[in-house]
């Protein structure tokens, strides 16, 4: 199960990354953050809304791996769903950097899919 602990770190890092690319070469202003960033466009608006959506995906996937981790589910399914997961994360970005709606929902439901899959375990196991 290291490597699903492993891949909550990475999803605990992916809305900063997400969050560079919409502050590099913005005009970010520190002092007014919010009006800062609500003035984005184009990609950059697109991957400060990529950065929000990682905050808001990322307590249900660390919650179903430490769910996962306390009932002794099945270390290489959860390990393989926590994957899935991260692939899903990096693809959602990518779609939603490149404008691509549709890709983006299908992404998204993978990685949901992939946290429901290790909830399940854990209430199964």
């Amino acid at each position: 199960m290291t490597l699903a602990y492993l891949c909550v770190l990475i999803a605990a890092l992916l809305p900063y990354i997400t969050v560079g690319f919409a502050k590099a070469g913005s005009g970010y202003d520190n002092a007014r953050p919010r009006e800062s960033m609500a003035q984005l466009e184009g990609y950059r608006a697109r991957a400060y809304a990529a950065h929000a959506n990682g905050f808001e995906a990322f307590p249900l996937f660390a919650a179903v791996v430490l769910m996962a981790a306390q009932t002794g589910a099945d270390p290489i399914t959860v390990n393989r769903l926590a994957l899935l997961f991260i692939a899903a994360r990096i693809a959602f970005i990518l779609a939603y950097l490149g404008d691509r709606p549709l890709l983006r929902s299908i992404v998204w439901a993978i990685g949901f899919f992939a946290c429901f899959g290790i909830g399940i375990l854990a209430i199964t196991a």
